[in-house]
């Protein structure tokens, strides 16, 4: 086998290896992000029922009451908005206290919801772009190994190392198998990324909702918030100062 053999078949080696790495890659996510949906879908489905429970009780004090003990996405927004209404939002902002009070409080409440559905959704996204990539790049991972596994083949039967049908049938076929699996590693990748995106754009659609519902809810409260509520909260987070209304 001279240097221009090795290289080829360097190369078609590297396209598996390349393809068996994406495919493990791929699983990784799809399981990472599918485990971390379903959990997220969970944790949003408890805060939601726990919210407006007290709600019904206690409109004023349910702003914030939960939003810093329960997890979740609603449970972060929900924060927020309370974060929002209180003046404890500091640490999120450049802003003054001076500055925060002077600020209408119902478009200071809708762009703390605004700001933290943006972070919400990038996290959700998260990994989704490489899901992509190599959805997109695995099936032409496979074509290049292929193209240089009949380069080889082409070659042998050129130097006489190989001859008729059966000589090359064997390094043509193991050339063509290079596009099965990048095909095949694929279609999983692309199902998973089409599965996630519309799981993102449900999630964050629910929150969309949720957060025009919790600008009502403190709306007809007058944008107020309990008086334990605030306080409970704003010692929950060190250094944030709140402007309490009651």
């Amino acid at each position: 086998m001279n240097m221009s053999d090795f290289a080829t078949l360097l190369v078609v080696d590297a396209s598996f290896f390349l393809l068996a790495a994406c495919s493990l890659l791929t699983w990784l996510l799809i399981l990472y992000k599918g485990f971390g949906y379903w959990r997220l879908a969970s944790e949003n489905r408890r805060f939601t029922a726990l919210f407006w429970s007290t709600a019904e009780r206690d409109p004023a004090g349910t702003l914030g009451s939960q939003s810093h003990t329960s997890a979740g996405s609603k449970a972060r927004v929900a924060h927020a908005g309370f974060a929002a209404l209180s003046g404890a939002a500091t640490a999120q902002t450049s802003a003054t206290t001076a500055q925060l009070a002077a600020w209408d409080r119902h478009e200071l409440l809708e762009r703390f919801l605004n700001q933290q559905i943006q972070r919400e959704r990038r996290a959700l996204e998260s990994g989704l772009t490489l899901l992509a990539s190599i959805a997109n790049t695995a099936p032409f991972i496979g074509l290049f190994g292929t193209v240089f596994g009949i380069i080889h083949a082409l070659h042998a039967v050129a130097v006489g190392s190989a001859s008729g049908i059966e000589g090359i049938a064997g390094p043509v076929g193991q050339a063509l198998s290079a596009t099965g699996i990048g095909i095949a590693v694929a279609i999983p990748a692309v199902l998973a990324y089409n599965l996630f995106v519309r799981r993102v754009r449900v999630t964050i659609a629910d929150l969309e909702d949720y957060a025009t519902e919790l600008v009502n809810l403190a709306q007809r409260n007058g944008f107020h918030v309990g008086l334990n509520t605030a306080v409970a909260a704003t010692t929950a987070m060190p250094g944030a100062q709140a402007e309490v209304r009651s």
